[in-house]
């Protein structure tokens, strides 16, 4: 059994604060849904003190944005929108249409076809994500999406540079400055100066990611993101400063995001705490990560790497950071996590800037059910049927037959007309069991 040297909060405690922002989201949609531009005004102003005379970009803005960034910060934006373009063109390589003969003169086939509208967010608040301009945008172009927005909040009262021009080389058709939950309700729903979009992705705080599970069905998601979470499983050769290090740098994103220690190593475990302190004395975020290193850290000794595959899988975490003498075991045998990451030469904060790899990742144990965004979230795998005359004889008598079991007398019609009339020309039909008749 696991021992549990440090826990989180508990649950009761997340779920009190979960239901007050179910609440308030509820209501922001509901205001932008029946006022439209007006309330967006209003909500932007009210939580960003930003009202600008058009929250839309013009050419000129994006410009003279793009301009004031630094040469070597356009070059860096570049390089990280290289690698995620790279990968995602290698994983839209891997989708395949495909149309088979199950029987004859029965063809089945699917097609894999871009959505034709797409939000992004991008956050900004505490942080300006600058990083989600590649994942978002660049993906769903790489996918074919034909019109790709994005929003962003503004931060310190104005346009964030470095992200409008990370939007700009991403490819963003339209972009707005324009954040949080009014941001989502508008790209959703439409209003009077922005029209409806079909997917809204990204991350964001958790009025953002509330806003997008409500407005689920009306749009589609990538899915719900909630804080950030890092898990790192360890044995007795990792070294405490990396793994102090890697945990403190995902909890900076906010006083809620998890971060966790599996281990085999008792002296890993701890010496940990102590690391920690170490670290939090000169870490210019030590007011975020200490919070959630305190409330939500937790550090579990468990007693080989077979009891950290199990809990690292009960967890289910957003980033799975492997410090072992052999990684890649935790890749024949995990199955639960967002993303992995093997060996202490990699770690979380390339994935989420440059690697190449998508950081819009599953959080909340989401992992058991499904991965993070990926030029496939952006494509639609629809199906189509055609049948010869012979063949739909054959296919319309089983029909026929089954929709009589149900009850579905306008369904087996629809098999009968096409038996009554393909029969006759077809007087010679055969069977699944080969007979003729």
């Amino acid at each position: 059994m696991p021992k549990y040297l440090k826990t989180s909060i508990p649950a009761a405690e997340v779920e009190a604060a979960n239901r007050q922002v179910q609440e308030t989201v509820a209501k922001l949609i509901s205001d932008v849904k029946m006022r439209g531009d007006v309330a967006v005004r209003e909500l932007s102003a009210k939580f960003d003190t930003w009202s600008p005379a058009n929250f839309r970009l013009s050419q000129a803005e994006i410009d003279s944005l793009v301009a004031s960034v630094s040469r070597q910060t356009i070059e860096d934006i570049q390089f990280a929108q290289t690698q995620i373009r790279n990968f995602a063109q290698a994983q839209k390589a891997a989708l395949k249409d495909s149309e088979v003969e199950t029987l004859p003169g029965v063809r089945l086939g699917h097609r894999n076809i871009p959505v034709d509208s797409v939000g992004c967010y991008i956050p900004g608040g505490r942080y300006p994500m600058v990083a989600s301009s590649h994942m978002t945008i660049v993906t769903a172009k790489v996918a074919g999406v034909r019109r790709v927005i994005a929003c962003t909040p503004p931060t310190g009262g104005k346009p964030h540079p470095e992200t409008v021009a990370a939007m700009a080389l991403a490819g963003a058709d339209e972009m707005y400055i324009l954040g949080g939950v009014q941001a989502i309700a508008a790209m959703a729903l439409g209003t009077e100066t922005i029209a409806a979009v079909d997917m809204v992705v990204g991350a964001g705080n958790a009025y953002v990611a509330e806003a997008k599970r409500e407005l689920f069905g009306q749009v589609g998601i990538d899915l719900l993101a909630g804080p950030t979470e890092i898990l790192v499983v360890a044995d007795d050769s990792a070294d405490v400063e990396f793994v102090a290090a890697d945990l403190l740098g995902q909890a900076e994103h906010g006083p809620t995001s998890p971060a966790a220690l599996i281990t085999t190593s008792e002296a890993l475990a701890r010496s940990l705490p102590a690391e920690i302190e170490r670290q939090l004395k000169v870490l210019p975020t030590v007011e975020i990560a200490s919070v959630s290193w305190r409330d939500y850290g937790q550090i579990i000794l468990v007693a080989d790497l077979a009891e950290a595959v199990h809990e690292a899988d009960r967890l289910a975490y957003e980033h799975v950071e492997i410090m072992t003498r052999n990684p890649r075991y935790f890749l024949e045998h995990m199955r639960n996590y967002g993303s992995l990451f093997l060996g202490p030469e990699t770690n979380v904060a390339y994935g989420d800037k440059v690697i190449g790899t998508n950081h819009t990742l599953p959080t909340r144990r989401a992992a058991r059910y499904t991965g993070g965004l990926w030029v496939g979230k952006f494509m639609k795998t629809v199906t189509y049927q055609q049948c010869t005359e012979e063949a739909s004889v054959l296919i319309g008598e089983y029909c026929s037959r089954l929709c009589a079991i149900e009850r579905f007398w306008g369904h087996k019609e629809q098999a009968d007309i096409r038996i009554r009339r393909y029969g006759k020309r077809n007087v010679s039909v055969t069977t699944s069991s080969g007979d003729r008749r």
